[in-house]
């Protein structure tokens, strides 16, 4: 059939069906290549950050490298490689290289990360550590790929879904617009190159033109933000569940080892109650660990929680009255304004006050001074907690989970690391914020904000 027959509605139809498919395979490509090569090259920092930290001393090279691994929990493989060719693995992660390498391996990459045909699913890097032996430092690449599979799928769904919505949009076209669609093209080449400048251009035609800006516009923004979100949600998960199980890994390495203990016929009956005891302390901070990363994934997986009344200022009073009578050898003050109610949950405001006078209690002298503040500021409601303790290093920054301010406060004074992350996250739940900064008392002021309900 003669293709020039056939009617321009039908011409056109196709043609913008096919363009649209085009353009959101080859932002797609784009997308997916960038965010692969973003990931291959943080891969091939953390292998040169090992090698880097055994030039120049090749005695000391192994332990330097071990000890970089072990610090930054780098999914890396440590394979050492004797003269005669023999392997010994130091340092295994959860995807380690099976394969073993050669000694034809290992002078390949001496100067440079690689991918080894013998060595498939991996990048390796090699340098010598002396006494004749080589170190190897491979870093699989299957979570790349993975990731980069999930694009592809992605992508190829916005791709389907827009092409559905052009195909309905295309019926409604007939010969005008042309000139905008050539710039919707070019505008279109330009996001598959990555040098777009500006905005997408204007459409002063029909309706149906109009759509189709809009709907590339959509796509392109769809496109990028998935991409950004993707590559920052795998970031956060990665710290997240590496911080968890080292958290989680030194209680149950100290209950292990006591446990070994009190299987020794040999102890005492003051040693085996001591050990009995420590066992207890770290269950008891293990559950309070567990607790508090349960009421941390509530709190961000749920935000917004305005769903009740709450009497901020009663509430507020009565915690302060409490800590007040718990801790009579503190100078406690407050000036609280009465009247103060927000929207949210009882529950959380309650557990940021405890966490707020728990920190006190925990990271200041027993006699220190405390200071608590509730005053109307607008429309909002501010709570500021002062205590007259050390302080902290830096204010301004937003609490990070796991992230001790101050090296000197550790697990040993019970806290689990948690508490002034769930704090923030319980603010921003509340639609509000928390703020950290220098207290006139010479301490640390939490400075809390929330709307009030109108």
């Amino acid at each position: 059939m003669d293709p020039w027959k056939v009617k321009i509605a039908t011409r056109l139809t196709i043609l913008l069906v096919v363009l649209t498919v085009l353009v959101a395979l080859t932002v797609g490509w784009f997308a997916v290549d960038a965010s692969t090569r973003s990931l291959y090259s943080s891969l091939d920092q953390q292998i040169n950050a090992v090698i880097r930290s055994g030039v120049g001393h090749p005695d000391a090279a192994l332990s330097d490298a071990l000890n970089v691994v072990q610090e930054n929990e780098y999914p890396l493989t440590l394979d050492v490689v004797d003269p005669s060719g023999a392997v010994v693995q130091v340092n295994t992660p959860d995807v380690p290289l099976r394969k073993k390498p050669t000694l034809a391996n290992v002078h390949e990459t001496l100067t440079k990360v690689g991918v080894q045909s013998n060595l498939p699913g991996f990048r390796i890097r090699s340098i010598y550590v002396g006494g004749g032996d080589y170190l190897v430092v491979a870093g699989s690449t299957s979570a790349i790929a993975q990731q980069g599979r999930r694009l592809a799928l992605d992508v190829a769904l916005i791709g389907f879904i827009v092409a559905l919505v052009m195909l309905v949009l295309a019926r409604l076209v007939m010969r005008k617009d042309l000139r905008t669609m050539e710039n919707l093209i070019g505008f279109a080449s330009e996001v598959a190159r990555g040098d777009e400048r500006g905005e997408i251009p204007p459409s002063a035609g029909s309706r149906d033109v109009r759509e189709l800006q809009a709907a590339l516009a959509t796509m392109v923004v769809a496109l990028h933000e998935r991409i950004a979100i993707e590559a920052r949600s795998v970031e956060v998960m990665q710290q997240f569940v590496g911080d968890a199980s080292h958290e989680l890994r030194t209680p149950l390495t100290v209950i292990k080892g006591y446990n070994e203990l009190l299987t020794n016929p040999s102890i005492n009956d003051e040693q085996r109650a001591r050990a009995v005891e420590r066992v207890r302390r770290e269950i008891d901070r293990m559950d309070l660990l567990v607790a508090d990363l349960l009421l941390s994934a509530e709190v961000r997986e749920a935000p917004q929680h305005l769903n009740t009344r709450v009497e901020l200022s009663a509430l507020v009073e009565s915690r302060v009255d409490e800590f007040r009578n718990d801790h009579p050898e503190r100078d406690v003050s407050s000036e609280l304004a009465s009247g103060l109610a927000v929207r949210g949950r009882e529950d959380l405001l309650e557990r940021l006050l405890v966490n707020s006078f728990s920190n006190i209690v925990r990271h200041t002298q027993s006699d220190a001074a405390v200071r608590v503040t509730l005053r109307r500021d607008g429309s909002r409601a501010v709570l500021v907690v002062e205590d007259a303790g050390g302080g902290l290093p830096e204010y301004g920054v937003r609490p990070q989970r796991f992230r001790r301010f101050d090296q000197s406060r550790s697990r040993e004074t019970g806290g689990s690391g948690l508490g002034m992350s769930i704090m923030a996250d319980i603010a921003d739940g509340l639609g509000g914020s928390m703020a950290t900064s220098a207290s006139s008392l010479g301490g640390l002021a939490l400075t809390f904000n929330f709307a009030l309900e109108s």
